[in-house]
């Protein structure tokens, strides 16, 4: 099913043309009725000689009325250019005609209208006039077709050139994430609320829960039409009316999409492409504030350029638009850019949500090219350029590609080795290579400053390097990765640089023999003087030659095994240890006796009731 859209000046007769084609009043309001002008959209269908049925959008033609225009002419497949024979080219045949080409709507007849009201010289001059206007256009190639409204002459003509050319359209894709812009609101008595909009890339069905974006509001289909009749399904590229259970007319608005719930994500800053008209009189500045069009939706905005301070007539450059008021939309949408007084020009979504761009960066410029030309596969990798990780819903929303397939371009590349995937499930993170070896050079880099700032300390907490790397839950599974690619050694507890290796000096290794003799001379009694700096003992307990069991006192590593086998031994064989009995046992003073039962019981090989310990029983 396809939708056509009329488009030009002001009361060159589009709505009687609808009429002549339809037998259909596309003027609903009192007011176009008495002023005898199209103010909002207007909307109508008609089956073709072939059989297929189309939709036809008639859009305002003056130019107070240029952004209900831009409402209704978003979806449309074809466009009629109705510029009648006896005026010829208008200012808003001229502007129209710009935004059909902004927009990229190639397929289109002019239509030539009142017709009767001239002579055959004249329809000729006003024909050369429209060939010059259409020539460096999407419609250079349109045919034209003159008419009249009123005798019917050409109508018939018209109607098989229309069947003719979208026999050969290509028909819209259903890629499963059906969008209704929804561009009329209006209640029925006894069913609610209704929208109506054109239904692009993907279908409805009756009963399914919708969400109505950028408002987050959720509903239920309870009934679809296209043409006035009741359909179970709406297909995809149908004039649709959604009517909607649960929801108030004031809730929505025009410019809002209906969509299937979870996927459509609103947006207040995009990266475009941007093409500026080539007949405006001054060219566009860097942070100019425009209204900002796309499907029905319009917003306030100003046009950050990335490769200049202005834009000139003409010219095509890579931009970003900061929407005032958040705007539902897909990488790919077209969109057109209006002054108060004009269409100043549009282009194409490169990113749909964006972070503000750093300006005049030849990288981030190539990225977006990338973006813009690529394929699936090049679109995709180049969202990780803006940031990474990124979960698989991040990179569906971003690259704005269907679901199904991204799942296997991700694939794919998982088994090419482009992509990394880091944890399970549906937080699972994507890194690509190159985002990998940024992470362990920055590993690499901190592992570095931490050995020279502490060189007796054998590396550095792993839970310190995944903090300052901002890895979160990933630390351990990252740091087991980049020690398998040999970029670190994975200490358990901590990390450090293959190449690293505590260096003693000669004073400090005399004092830690000093320190160790103690220790053996008093096995039991440990004095506490001679107990070395914090980083020279951490680096002697890292090496297991010695136990801290309190503040204060260390015991020899071999005397304090022996220890705790000699207590082991007395429970088996008693049952229980006093710490009267554990100081007899070694001999010593209640102060080592009790620091070394508490280490015991915080260790979990002892467990204190009462005034006895016993082995703990997990």
């Amino acid at each position: 099913m396809f939708v056509l859209g009329t488009a030009g000046h002001i009361d060159h007769g589009k709505s009687a043309l609808v009429h002549a084609l339809t037998g259909i009043d596309p003027d609903r309001l009192q007011e176009e009725k008495e002023r005898g002008m199209t103010i909002d959209l207007g909307f109508a269908w008609m089956k073709l000689p072939s059989g297929q049925e189309v939709g036809i959008v008639d859009v305002p033609g003056h130019e107070r009325f240029v952004k209900n225009m831009l409402a209704g002419v978003g979806g449309i497949d074809m466009a009629l250019l109705v510029i009648a024979a006896n005026e010829g080219v208008m200012p808003q045949t001229t502007e129209h005609l710009a935004i059909l080409d902004l927009l990229g709507i190639s397929l289109g007849i002019v239509v030539m209208t009142k017709k009767d009201l001239v002579e055959p010289e004249w329809l000729r001059l006003v024909s050369e006039d429209i060939e010059r206007l259409i020539k460096p256009t999407i419609f250079s190639k349109a045919p034209i077709v003159p008419v009249s409204a009123v005798t019917g002459e050409g109508i018939t003509e018209l109607i098989a050139t229309i069947d003719r050319m979208l026999a050969q359209a290509e028909p819209k894709k259903d890629i499963g994430r059906p969008r209704l812009p929804v561009d009329r609101i209006f209640t029925i008595a006894g069913a609610g609320t209704v929208v109506t909009g054109t239904l692009i890339d993907g279908s409805l069905s009756v009963g399914e829960e919708v969400e109505i974006v950028p408002a987050g509001i959720k509903s239920r289909l309870r009934g679809l039409q296209t043409h006035k009749a009741r359909v179970d399904k709406a297909e995809p590229g149908s004039r649709v009316a959604a009517n909607l259970v649960g929801v108030d007319i004031d809730q929505i608005h025009r410019g809002d999409v209906l969509t299937r719930p979870g996927w459509l994500a609103p947006t207040s800053m995009i990266s475009v492409q941007l093409r500026l008209l080539p007949y405006l009189r001054r060219p566009l500045q860097h942070n100019l504030t425009v209204s900002f069009h796309t499907g029905a939706a319009e917003s306030p905005a100003k046009v950050r350029l990335l490769e200049n301070e202005k834009l000139q007539p003409g010219e095509t450059t890579l931009a970003q638009v900061v929407l005032k008021q958040p705007v539902a939309l897909v990488k790919g949408d077209r969109y057109i850019i209006r002054s108060p007084l004009e269409t100043i020009g549009g282009g194409v979504v490169i990113e749909a949500h964006a972070e503000r761009l750093r300006r005049f960066r030849s990288s981030i410029v190539e990225r977006l090219k990338v973006q813009l030309e690529g394929g699936g596969e090049s679109s995709l990798m180049a969202a990780f350029e803006a940031k990474q990780p990124l979960q698989f819903q991040e990179l569906k929303t971003k690259s704005q590609l269907p679901e199904a397939e991204v799942k296997t371009i991700v694939e794919s590349l998982l088994q090419q080795g482009s992509l990394t995937r880091i944890g399970e499930g549906e937080h699972a993170l994507l890194y690509t290579a190159a985002g990998i070896s940024r992470i362990a050079d920055a590993a690499a880099g901190q592992l570095k400053d931490y050995h020279n700032k502490y060189p007796l300390r054998s590396g550095m907490p792993k839970v310190e390097l995944g903090s300052r790397l901002k890895l979160g839950k990933n630390t351990n599974e990252i740091m087991q990765r980049l020690a398998a690619a040999g970029k670190l050694e994975d200490g358990g507890i901590v990390v450090r640089l293959p190449s690293h290796r505590v260096k003693l000096t000669v004073q400090q290794q005399v004092k830690i023999d000093a320190f160790l003799k103690s220790l053996v001379q008093n096995p039991y009694s440990p004095p506490g003087d001679q107990i070395p700096e914090p980083d020279i003992l951490n680096l002697l307990i890292e090496q297991r030659k010695v136990v801290k069991v309190s503040e204060g006192i260390v015991f020899d590593a071999t005397v304090y095994e022996g220890m705790v086998r000699q207590i082991k031994a007395h429970i088996k064989v008693k049952g229980e240890v006093t710490l009267a009995e554990v100081r007899d046992l070694f001999n010593t003073s209640r102060k080592y006796a009790q620091a070394f039962m508490e280490h015991l019981d915080e260790q979990r090989i002892t467990r204190r009731l009462g005034d006895e310990r016993v082995l703990y029983q997990g």
